[in-house]
């Protein structure tokens, strides 16, 4: 048996986190058990989880507290109400059956203990650390996630400690700004208007890029903190090298050129799965995108159907997005599709329906009179709803 568990309960500074293990004596988590009991470490020292003064918990199960204990008063709240929270948990499991009780002989339990330093409120370090382990332990025995689970969890939610949001492209349809703007000040001014939406995305254009070089995606953050930042680079050539410079520069997102030859389109796509980066080809002056897509090994994250500025008198070409989608169905990784060049608001419909997933507008936004009104113009064509991405769920 090798069980693994996790919970995070409260609030800071009381907050518990506990990560914990079920096994076996005679197997590995045995083996922790005794080299943890008998291999002390400095601040880290593990204890045995008790009731009460002489009446352990059974299945045995050993404290590791997380946290350096510096003093006695840190001391005092690992053995005291985190200790006996543990303890009363792991008894109270055996008691409603989560851990059955002809096997508590057999079983060992390890448990990693977070108490905060500032922490003061003892009853509600005992709670907190009582419904953490509770939770924790039936976790570990129901296997909790399924993959099912993590996989659709992975790209909606945020850890509240990280501080900021990483967007994942999960619920389209978006809309992409383009800035395509070569005066920073002006940049700021445009992103500083801009409504407050999970649904925009921003993008550093060529213009811009070429300007201020790929760190103007820090200067973007620091105008708009959490954004899904698009690097517009149209790679031609040294794909892998130039995807780690838009992953270095903190993009969320690279766009290379459709013109490009296929090895370096497979190198950028390849790196920027490596660093977490989506994969963006711009059709900008490719006559047959789909024929440069089914010459790939491997495909892009999205696919920008552009019309050029010089183009705009010429009708958009949409009817290949369906043919596009259908190269993806058989892999695991979902391909969209992003449309671009002279995108108003009365053409946002007729995208959606030929299937666009993001709507890249440029001037329409960034040079209206009202630019936060121009850009809820816009959203309200793709009709979507917020989600609270810090949520912490203690039940799915």
């Amino acid at each position: 048996m090798f069980l693994v568990g996790e919970a995070l309960i409260g609030e800071e500074p009381e907050l518990a986190h506990i990560d914990l293990i079920i096994g076996d004596k005679e197997g590995p988590v045995g083996m922790a058990f005794a080299n943890g009991l008998s291999q002390l470490s400095a601040g880290h020292t593990p204890l045995l989880s008790v009731i009460r003064p002489n009446l352990p918990a059974k299945p045995a199960t050993l404290i590791v507290p997380k946290v350096t204990v510096r003093n006695m008063e840190q001391a005092g709240k690992i053995f005291g109400p985190a200790q006996t929270a543990v303890a009363k948990a792991v008894a109270d499991s055996v008691s409603e059956g989560v851990l059955p009780a002809e096997d508590i002989e057999d079983m060992v339990i390890i448990v990693s203990v977070f108490i905060h330093p500032e922490a003061r409120d003892y009853e509600a370090i005992y709670r907190y650390n009582y419904s953490a382990t509770k939770l924790s332990i039936q976790r570990a025995v129901d296997k909790f996630p399924d993959a099912e689970t993590m996989l659709y969890e992975k790209d909606r939610s945020t850890h509240p400690m990280m501080g900021f949001r990483v967007i994942r492209l999960w619920d389209p349809p978006y809309l992409q700004v383009a800035l395509d703007l070569v005066d920073l000040a002006e940049v700021k001014r445009v992103l500083s208007l801009l409504p407050d939406s999970d649904h925009i995305l921003i993008e550093a254009g060529t213009p811009l890029v070429k300007k201020f070089g790929v760190n103007v995606v820090k200067d973007i953050r620091e105008t708009r903190p959490g954004s899904f930042v698009v690097l517009d680079l149209k790679i031609l050539d040294t794909g892998n090298l130039e995807a780690r410079l838009a992953a270095d520069a903190t993009a969320d997102a690279v766009v290379m050129s459709g013109l490009a030859p296929h090895k370096t389109l497979e190198l950028a796509i390849e790196e920027a799965r490596k660093t977490g980066l989506y994969s963006i080809i711009d059709m900008l002056n490719v006559s047959d995108p789909l024929e440069v897509l089914k010459g790939l090994s491997m495909l892009p994250d999205v696919v920008e159907m552009h019309r050029a500025i010089d183009m705009e008198a010429e009708k958009h070409n949409w009817k290949t997005i369906t043919e596009i989608k259908k190269l993806a169905e058989s892999s695991p990784r979902r391909l969209l599709v992003a449309v671009a060049g002279g995108i108003r608001v009365d053409t946002v419909a007729e995208a959606l329906e030929s299937g666009a997933d993001i709507i890249v507008a440029g001037r329409a936004i960034t040079r209206s009179k009202d630019i936060n009104d121009a850009a809820d113009r816009f959203l309200a064509q793709l009709k979507q709803t917020e989600i609270d991405q810090y949520r912490v769920m203690t039940d799915f």
